[in-house]
């Protein structure tokens, strides 16, 4: 505490009596109109805000907060959940869209919105509704847990513990007891066509197949297991606790003595495939693959320059180092880059050396975790970390335009599956990459907030002179963290300097570790006003109709659950040009109590454009009745919010006029009781 009230007291000899005051805080609102336009109260109150002297990283930033506001489906009475492809895809979990192999990222970033709804939400339908469906691998339970840690809500964090038990007993199925590992067919982790799968096919496909101990599965699992076992902890659950603990320990062991190569030096996967003609049980792979970093992105990896020598290879160009981001496989193996699938002639997802977004997050927690923790740090800095993450974030560019894809090649940074599908892909992190690495925020259990950003010195060129970032959420508190290497940008003295709830409470004049003792208050209660418009299941109440291109699709398209304005990838139900007069129209199936609706209209300032005029109206007496008649048009590429005095109705419609020659697209057509 007096080393804190020092630091205080140096940052405010340089503000003194007499100084020019400092500029204010980061205007928000104007943040949120430049980058998200009509759009922008969604994000306003919600997410935490970030500026550095970097705007390529600060566009990317944004850009990210717009595909997780883009992803969040909902599902009416079942709240929100998150999802991976913004179209449905065959493999998804049915009627939902859900997919279980990014949940860790989605949670991972969801957890530093102000607004706690949409990852609650989203964690109560994966393990109260069936979600967790064990699709694929994942580390829910260990970023549940995560979560915990940003906003220090017990209840919630305890609340799924008999189902998150249960699931992790259900992976007894791909646990060898005689080897103490889990392991998994490459496809059901997410991440066909490796070294594993392909070779257990004689180097003739590698889609299915190839079962294999890796270090992704087993890296999960510890995690998972350790956050069990601390969740048991706080129910109050010793014998839980302790058994999780064992089970953590245990696998522990196991990946460093049978999944670590001396050889290689480096985390890789063993052969579980029995009975095949061209791999052997429990024979090691012949390659690297980046999945050998996920031990690190979990702490299962001691301090130890051993294990610490894998890093060479991330760096190697000879290895792992393609010219615009991580090879998922060294660019060595006999099968590099081979392209076995398509879909018509169009390549498919492929993990044999192309650049992935979901690892690339992987490894640079992993990354982070090793030079924030470990003394040990191999050939790896601080500056390689700015410098893979800069470079992860040029992924995200197409020329000029944002649209993170699906896979990259390794040497051009070029999207190579590039399907309809493709766009705005959310199966990987970077705004958590951003507060937890950049700016150093290592969210803690105990009530103590840590900052430690892992930027390299003023000398280095990966360097950044300043950042800041502000309404980040931590322990039912408001904190901003900012960094001015001389105090010119901001004017508030220079170095770093911890804020919470507006009041400076820490700051030092160098780069690294900061920590503020920083007592928990109760989080904010949760909103969730109920959806009644969605329409999860074709053919099932509500039901939606229109007065123009009325096929089903492109009417269910508007009361689906999901808002985005991204033009490439349509949404919503798109009317015909003309007649100018036309509607869209919801029929509950029932009558219930209606006061509100959210519109959302998408224009693309060519074929598409906002109604000129618009009017509610409700089934009343067996006719269509006006029940609010705003002046002027809706707002284009946002929310549009209507009330009026509420009635029992079960047929709502929105009617409107067009401007000459455009058509309209209805991007989402909500209703509320109030």
């Amino acid at each position: 505490m007096r080393a804190i009230g020092m630091m205080m007291l140096a940052g405010a000899a340089l503000t003194g009596i007499g100084a020019a005051p400092p500029p204010p805080a980061m205007d928000t609102a104007a943040i949120a109109a430049a980058r998200f336009g009509n759009d922008a109260p969604w994000y306003e109150d919600r997410i935490p805000f970030f500026e550095s002297a970097d705007p390529r990283i600060d566009a990317v930033y944004y850009y990210r907060w717009q595909i997780f506001r883009g992803h969040q489906r909902d599902l009416g009475a079942e709240g929100y959940i998150t999802t991976e492809f913004f179209d449905d895809v065959d493999w998804q979990r049915q009627p939902y869209a859900s997919l279980n192999d990014a949940s860790g990222f989605h949670i991972g970033e969801g957890r530093w919105l102000r607004d706690r709804r949409f990852t609650d939400d989203y964690i109560n339908v994966m393990y109260r509704s069936g979600g967790n469906d064990r699709h694929f691998t994942d580390h829910m339970a260990d970023s549940v847990w995560g979560r915990y840690l940003v906003d220090g809500d017990r209840q919630d964090a305890i609340e799924h513990l008999p189902v998150m038990n249960h699931i992790y007993r259900l992976w007894d199925d791909h646990f060898d007891f005689n080897k103490g590992l889990y392991f998994v067919e490459p496809l059901l982790d997410a991440t066909e066509y490796t070294v594993s799968s392909i070779d257990a096919s004689g180097g003739k496909d590698g889609f299915r197949g190839g079962d294999a101990f890796r270090p992704s599965v087993n890296s999960y699992m510890f995690a998972n297991a350790r956050a069990l076992s601390q969740m048991a902890q706080m129910a109050g659950d010793k014998a839980m606790a302790a058994d999780y603990a064992a089970r953590a320990d245990a696998l522990q062991r196991r990946v460093l003595d049978a999944l670590w190569s001396d050889k290689l030096t480096h985390f890789i996967d063993r052969h579980q495939s029995r009975k095949n003609e061209f791999v052997n049980y429990w024979d090691p792979i012949r390659n690297r693959e980046l999945v050998g970093y996920l031990p690190w992105m979990f702490g299962l990896v001691p301090d130890d320059p051993k294990y610490a020598q894998a890093w060479a290879h991330l760096i190697d160009p000879a290895s792992l180092a393609g010219k615009a981001g991580m090879r998922t496989v060294e660019a060595s193996y006999e099968y590099y880059m081979r392209q076995y699938r398509y879909l018509g002639s169009a390549p498919e997802c492929q993990w044999n050396g192309p650049i992935w977004p979901y690892q690339t997050t992987q490894v640079l927690h992993g990354m982070a975790n090793l030079l924030n923790d470990r003394s040990a740090h191999g050939p790896v800095t601080r500056s390689t970390y700015m410098r893979l993450l800069r470079q992860y974030a040029a992924l995200h560019y197409q020329g000029d335009r944002l649209d993170l894809e699906e896979d990259y090649h390794p040497e051009t940074g070029k999207p190579i599956v590039g399907l309809d599908r493709s766009h705005h892909y959310f199966h990987s992190g970077f705004n958590d990459l951003i507060l937890t690495g950049l700016v150093g925020i290592r969210p803690r259990a105990d009530d103590v907030l840590e900052v430690n950003p892992l930027l390299p010195a003023m000398s280095d060129a990966q360097a950044l002179a300043w950042f800041r970032v502000q309404d980040v959420p931590y322990h039912g508190h408001r904190i901003a963290v900012t960094w001015d290497a001389d105090g010119s940008h901001y004017r508030r003295g220079k170095g770093l300097s911890i804020e919470v709830d507006g009041k400076e409470v820490a700051r030092r004049d160098t780069l690294g570790r900061l920590e503020t003792p920083v007592a928990r208050v109760a989080t904010a209660p949760i909103a969730r006003p109920i959806n009644k418009a969605v329409q999860l299941v074709r053919g099932q109440y509500p039901m939606g109709s229109a007065s123009s291109s009325a096929d089903t699709e492109n009417v269910h398209d508007a009361i689906d659950g999901r808002t985005w304005f991204f033009p490439e990838l349509p949404n919503g139900w798109s009317s015909a040009a003309a007649p100018a007069q036309q509607w869209y129209a919801i029929d509950l199936g029932r009558p219930q109590a209606i006061g509100r609706a959210e519109l959302a209209f998408f224009a693309d300032g060519k074929g598409f454009a906002v109604p000129a005029r618009y009017r509610m109206q409700a089934w009343v007496d067996g006719d269509w009745r006006d029940i609010a008649a705003p002046k002027g048009s809706p707002v284009a590429n946002g929310v549009t919010d209507v009330r009026w005095p509420a009635l029992r109705t079960a047929r709502i419609r929105v009617a409107f006029t067009q401007h000459p020659g455009k058509a309209v697209r209805l991007a989402e057509f909500k209703l509320f009781e109030d």
